[in-house]
């Protein structure tokens, strides 16, 4: 994955609620978006390690650790290296947090629907996805 990031470009699932309402939001605006569905499309380690650097949190921050397939094999107090963690995002893309949508090289976390358009215009600001 490139450093630069000229487009727009979606990381969701549609295997959750979340993922299609954030996919189906994206499709209403006239930008074209990049839609990269992680249930069905592998996401390089390398392609996570660069998302979450530039979010500016932990791999270990992508991961929704309450989700059932992430508890069946981790117990919260388990110690994971960063490689732990891309092999974690790689067989179990259900655990990603939520989607991610990057506009050029601003990167962010969505957690709702109407967090798509003001990305899209520009009105998100960076922030640190620690302290959005």
């Amino acid at each position: 994955m490139a450093t630069n990031y000229n487009g727009i470009t979606l990381y969701y699932n549609s295997q959750t609620s979340l993922g299609k309402k954030i996919l189906a939001y994206t499709k209403t605006s006239e930008k074209k978006i990049r839609s990269v569905d992680i249930s069905k499309t592998k996401v390089t380690g390398t392609q996570w390690a660069s998302i979450a650097y530039n979010l500016n949190i932990k791999l270990e921050e992508i991961v929704n650790r309450e989700h059932p397939d992430f508890q069946a094999e981790y117990s919260e107090t388990t110690n994971l290296s960063q490689d732990d963690w891309i092999k974690i995002l790689q067989a179990n893309p259900a655990t990603v947090k939520c989607p991610i949508l990057i506009n050029k090289n601003s990167f962010n976390l969505v957690k709702t629907p109407s967090e798509v358009t003001k990305i899209l215009e520009g009105e998100s600001e960076d922030f640190d996805a620690r302290n959005p």
